[in-house]
């Protein structure tokens, strides 16, 4: 029904966003992926998800394409609503919650909050041929980088950070770094955390 909406940036937060366009500012909720690639933009295009329930009708936005198709098939999975496809894709990269599904690691996904060990297999089982048949263009993961992803998050844990927020970070440096060495990733990710 709606396919995108490109406005100005009014309100924005990590789980939403007022985009103003002609006169009339929508509330769209948002993933923490879309947030951190549209913050700095005075101006943002989102791909949109019309989800209806009998108490509410939302916007759901995406920076782009493939996350909005991840985040409907998310949908179509039993006991997955538009709130925990969110907080999945809020907590993980679309591009490792596409490599967790069609590998079968549902690991990764019991790694969200709130995500339990059956659901995670029930959204690896319903989703991994669908997935693997959708044919979803992603960015291209550098997997030279999973040795020195490892031994970072490691190092992290033993400091005492997070999980979730050391992966994130180390995901970060490495999209806008070329790093060498794990001593290097890991100074270079103390900085951001």
């Amino acid at each position: 029904m709606y396919e995108y909406i490109i406005g100005k940036t009014r309100s924005l937060s990590p789980t939403s966003v007022v985009l103003e366009t002609n006169g009339i500012g929508y509330f769209i909720n948002i993933s923490l992926n879309t947030f951190s690639k549209i913050k700095d933009k005075p101006e943002a295009k989102l791909f949109l998800h019309f989800h209806v329930r009998e108490d509410a009708q939302l916007f759901y936005g995406f920076a782009d394409e493939p996350e909005r198709e991840l985040f409907r098939f998310l949908l179509s999975v039993s006991g997955v609503g538009a709130n925990t496809a969110r907080l999945i894709l809020s907590s993980l990269s679309t591009e490792e919650v596409f490599e967790a599904i069609t590998q079968g690691n549902s690991s990764v996904l019991q790694g969200v909050k709130g995500i339990g060990a059956k659901t995670a297999q029930r959204i690896v089982i319903d989703l991994r041929d669908k997935l693997q048949k959708a044919g979803i263009e992603l960015e291209k993961v550098d997997l030279s980088h999973n040795t020195l992803r490892e031994e970072a998050l490691s190092g992290l844990l033993i400091l005492g950070f997070g999980k979730p927020a050391a992966e994130k970070a180390i995901a970060r440096v490495i999209k806008q770094k070329q790093i060498d060495s794990v001593e290097e990733l890991i100074k270079e990710t103390l900085k951001t955390l």
